[in-house]
C-alpha cells in the first residue's frame, strides 16, 4: 500500500502543512506531525474534500476579486472598469497605472497648485515616516537586548510564507551542521535538545529521529535524506572522472625492480642511470623507495626501486595499482632465494607482468641456465624454453645486456598501451613521505594521470595543503610534472600514508573539506572495523556469499613439508569455496607474509615455525589470523572442518611472552640453565615454553625451574632478566628465543 508524507500532499494541494494537520484533525486521522504519513484512503479522502472545496470557491473568489475592483475604480475612474476586467493577464501592471492617471486627473481638475503641492508634500511625508519606521525597526532587530527574539520571528514568518518549502537534512548529522543548515543558532539546537533528554554537543552526531523531533520544536520543516553508502568521496567531489579516449596520450612506463637482497637491484639501476646511487646508501643496501627517471632514444620509464616488496604490496593493500611492469631481479651466483619467491607471489597478486633480469653473469662461478631451471619450477617459463617470461642476462659492472633490458621493458609497455590524459587535474601515488625537521612534512609522489602544478591544492587521504615547492629526482626545481613522472612536494599540512593517493582540487576549502570528511570516515571505520577472514568465521563468511576463495600464505620448516601440505590443501577445495595457496616458503613467518595475507585477505598458516614478534604485532593492526601447527593432519582437518561451518576450537594457545637467552650455564647434575632477557609479556613459572631457533620451533615442554637472582620467582616481566631451566631438554644456544605459552579453554559465541 503506497503511503505519502503530510507535507508532501500539502505541497501537491497547495496548502501548507499547518493547516492540512488542522483539517485532518477535523476528519479524525491521527497523525503527529508534517513527518507523519498517510494511507491510501486517507490521502483520497482528503484530495475530494479539497477538490470540491475549490469548486465551491470559484465563484466567490472571482466575486471578491470584482467588488475590489469596483470599488477601486469608483474611487478612480468608473470609466476604466470595463478595460480591466476584459484584460485579466495584464490585471495587476495597467490597474496601477490606471489608478496613478485617474488620481492626477482629479488632482489637476478638483485642486489647485498649492494644494496639490501639499498633498505631494503630504505624500513624501508619509514615505519618509515610513521610511523612517522601516529604519527604525530595523535599527530594533540590531540591539543587544531581544537579537534572538527578532530572528527567530523572522526566520518563522519567512517559513510560513514559504509554506511547505522544507529543508534536506542527510542523517545521522552533527549537531553544529544540523543548526547551520537549519540558520538558527547552536545554542538553541542545544537547548533544545537538553529538553529532548539528549546530551549532545555541537561535534556529535544526532540521528534521524531526533532531527525530527528537533525540527518540529523549532517549527521549522524539514525532509530527511538518507546518505549515499555506496558513494565514496572521490565519486562525491568528481575526483574520479573518467578520461575521454580522444584526450588520452601514451605515457612513460612504471618499473618496479623487485628481488632478494643483495641480488643487484640498485647497482642494476645505477648502471642504468649511469649514477652511483649505492654509494649514498649506508652499506650499499637501498634503505627507502627511490623513484627515478631515465631517457632511451626520446623515450622515458620510470623506476621504482624498493627495499625487497613491502612497499609494493602496502601499495596495493592500500588499492593504488602504481607499478605496470615488474623487473624480477634473480643473482647467477644465488639463483631463486626465498626473498625471490616472495617477490614472485607479490607480484603475480597484483596482476602485472614479470620481467626476469638475471644479474652477475659475469661472475666465473655465475650459472643462468641453474636459474631459468629453478623459476621454470615456479611456473615462470623463459621464452626461448617456449614459455612466455621474458629472461634477460645482465651484468651492472660490465653494462652487457642492459640496452636489452630497457628494449623488453618499452616492449610490454607498448603491448600494454600505457596512456593517460595530461590536460587535466593530477592524480598521483605517494612513494614515500618524511617529516624534515627544517622542510616539514616532505612526500615522494608519482603522477598517474593529469600535470601537476607549483601552487595546486591537493588533498591526500587525511592531509590537505597547498604546493610551496617541487622537485625532480635529480633535485632540481620543477613549476609542473606529468604523468608518469616522479617528484618530492612541500607543502602537506601532515605526513601522509605510503600508497594513498593524492588528488589536485580546486581550492584548499575543498581540500580541507575532503581531509576533514576522510577523517571521519577513517574513525567511523575504527570504531565498526569489520573483521578479515579466518577459520573461525569462514563458514559465515560463505554463507553470506562473501567468500568463494579461501587465499592461504604457507610457511614451513622444510621444503618438502611445505610442498606436501600445498597438495593436501589444494585437494580441500570445494563447491562452495575454492583454496588457493598464493605463497609458501621455508622459513619463520615475517612481516611480509603478514603484509601479503593482509592485502589478500589471507590466512598465514605454520608448520613448525613461529611468526616473529614484528609479525605478530603486525598481525594485531592488520587484524590478520596466523595458525601454527605441529601436525599437519590438523592442519587440514581444521581447514576442512571450518569450510563446513563445523570448526570448534575449545583449546586454544594463549601467548604470554617471549624472552631471548643471552647466557648458558651448566649445573653439576648436567642441566643447562638459560640467562634470559624478557623481550615482550612475561615469563610464568608454571607455563609452557617453545624453543626458536630462526623463528623455527626446535622443542616444546615445561619449565623446570625459574629464578630471579638467587630467589625463585613466579614469573619474570618486560625487561626483567632471570634464570630458567627447560624441562628434559639441554640442546639451548646464545640467541635462541623462548615463547611462553599457556593452553586456554575458550567458548565460541
Amino acid at each position: 500500500m503506497s503511503k505519502i508524507r503530510v507535507h508532501a500532499l500539502a505541497k501537491e494541494i497547495g496548502i501548507t502543512s499547518k493547516e492540512l494537520l488542522l483539517k485532518l484533525n477535523e476528519l479524525e486521522i491521527s497523525v503527529k506531525n508534517h513527518m507523519s504519513t498517510l494511507d491510501s484512503a486517507e490521502e483520497e479522502k482528503v484530495r475530494k474534500l479539497y477538490k470540491k472545496s475549490s469548486s465551491k470557491n470559484e465563484s466567490p473568489v472571482k466575486n471578491e476579486n470584482s467588488n475590489k475592483k469596483r470599488d477601486k475604480s469608483k474611487k478612480n475612474n468608473p470609466n476604466k472598469e470595463k478595460q480591466s476586467e476584459k484584460k485579466l493577464d495584464n490585471k495587476t501592471s495597467k490597474k496601477e497605472n490606471k489608478d496613478i492617471n485617474s488620481q492626477k486627473e482629479k488632482d489637476v481638475e478638483k485642486t489647485p497648485n498649492n494644494k496639490k503641492n501639499k498633498k505631494n508634500k503630504s505624500k513624501h511625508k508619509d514615505n519618509k515616516d515610513d521610511k523612517d519606521d522601516k529604519n527604525n525597526s530595523f535599527k530594533r532587530d540590531l540591539t543587544k537586548k531581544k537579537p534572538k527574539k527578532k530572528v527567530k520571528s523572522r526566520h518563522r514568518v519567512e517559513e510560513e510564507d514559504k509554506g511547505d518549502d522544507s529543508i534536506i537534512v542527510i542523517a545521522p548529522i552533527t549537531v553544529k551542521d544540523f543548526a547551520n543548515q537549519l540558520g538558527v543558532s547552536v545554542s538553541t539546537v542545544i537547548t533544545k535538545l537538553i529538553g529532548l533528554g539528549v546530551m549532545a554537543n555541537q561535534n556529535q552526531s544526532i540521528d534521524e529521529d531526533t532531527c525530527i523531533l528537533l525540527a518540529d520544536e523549532l517549527g521549522i520543516e524539514i525532509e530527511i535524506e538518507a546518505p549515499n553508502l555506496d558513494q565514496s568521496v572521490e565519486e562525491e567531489y568528481g575526483l574520479l572522472k573518467e578520461d575521454k579516449e580522444r584526450d588520452l596520450k601514451p605515457r612513460p612506463p612504471v618499473v618496479t625492480v623487485m628481488g632478494h637482497v643483495d641480488h643487484g637491484k640498485t647497482s642494476l639501476l645505477d648502471s642504468i642511470k649511469k649514477t652511483h646511487v649505492t654509494k649514498s646508501e649506508a652499506g650499499g643496501i637501498t634503505q627507502h623507495i627511490g623513484a627515478y627517471t631515465v631517457n632511451l632514444s626520446g623515450k622515458k620509464i620510470t623506476f621504482l626501486d624498493t627495499p625487497g616488496h613491502e612497499a609494493f604490496t602496502s601499495m596495493r593493500l592500500r588499492g593504488a595499482q602504481t607499478t605496470d611492469i615488474a623487473i624480477l631481479v634473480v643473482a647467477a651466483d644465488d639463483g631463486v632465494m626465498p626473498q625471490t619467491l616472495e617477490a614472485i607471489s607479490h607480484a603475480r597478486s597484483a596482476d602485472v607482468p614479470i620481467i626476469v633480469a638475471i644479474t652477475k653473469i659475469d661472475k666465473p662461478e655465475g650459472n643462468p641456465e641453474r636459474v631459468k631451471q629453478e623459476l621454470m619450477n615456479e611456473n615462470l617459463v623463459p621464452e626461448e624454453w617456449g614459455g612466455d617470461t621474458i629472461v634477460v642476462g645482465v651484468s651492472s659492472k660490465s653494462g652487457e645486456g642492459i640496452d636489452d633490458l630497457l628494449e623488453m621493458i618499452l616492449l610490454v609497455a607498448e603491448m600494454k598501451e600505457l596512456k593517460a590524459n595530461p590536460n587535466r587535474r593530477a592524480v598521483g601515488t605517494i612513494i614515500e613521505a618524511n617529516l624534515d625537521k627544517a622542510k616539514g612534512p616532505m612526500a615522494t609522489i608519482l603522477i598517474k594521470n593529469g600535470t601537476l602544478r607549483f601552487g595546486d591544492a591537493v588533498v591526500s587521504g587525511t592531509c590537505s595543503g597547498r604546493i610551496r615547492a617541487m622537485e625532480d629526482d635529480k633535485g632540481k626545481r620543477v613549476k609542473k610534472a606529468g604523468p608518469s613522472m616522479p617528484v618530492v612536494i612541500l607543502g602537506l599540512n601532515d605526513v601522509p600514508n605510503a600508497g594513498d593517493t593524492i588528488y589536485a582540487v580546486n581550492d584548499d576549502k575543498t581540500a580541507k573539506t575532503i581531509a576533514d570528511k576522510n577523517k571521519e570516515i577513517s574513525r567511523e571505520k575504527r570504531l565498526s572495523q569489520t573483521t578479515k577472514i579466518s577459520l573461525d568465521n569462514l563458514f559465515e563468511k560463505i554463507s553470506e556469499e562473501d567468500v568463494k576463495e579461501l587465499n592461504i600464505v604457507v610457511k614451513g620448516d622444510v621444503k618438502g613439508s611445505v610442498e606436501a601440505l600445498n597438495q593436501s590443501l589444494l585437494k580441500l577445495s570445494t563447491e562452495e569455496v575454492k583454496i588457493s595457496v598464493i605463497h609458501s616458503g621455508v622459513g619463520g613467518i615475517n612481516e611480509s607474509d603478514v603484509t601479503l595475507a593482509s592485502a589478500s585477505n589471507a590466512i598465514v598458516i605454520g608448520f613448525n615455525v613461529r611468526p616473529n614478534i614484528n609479525a605478530i604485532e603486525l598481525a594485531k593492526t592488520e587484524d590478520v589470523e596466523i595458525r601454527t601447527y605441529r601436525v599437519i593432519y590438523e592442519i587440514i582437518n581444521d581447514i576442512e572442518q571450518a569450510a563446513k561451518g563445523m570448526l570448534d576450537p575449545d583449546i586454544v594457545e594463549e601467548i604470554l611472552g617471549r624472552c631471548e637467552i643471552r647466557q648458558t650455564f651448566k649445573l653439576p647434575n648436567n642441566q643447562m640453565v638459560a640467562g634470559v632477557y624478557v623481550l615482550s609479556g612475561k615469563i610464568l613459572r608454571n607455563s609452557k615454553v617453545k624453543v626458536l631457533r630462526d623463528d623455527v620451533v626446535i622443542h616444546e615442554g615445561d619449565i623446570a625451574s625459574l629464578k630471579r637472582f638467587k630467589d625463585d620467582a613466579k614469573e619474570l616481566a618486560t625487561g626483567f632478566e632471570g634464570g630458567l631451566v627447560i624441562d628434559g631438554f639441554n640442546d639451548i644456544k646464545e640467541g635462541d628465543l623462548l615463547e611462553s605459552y599457556i593452553m586456554k579453554e575458550v567458548e565460541r559465541s
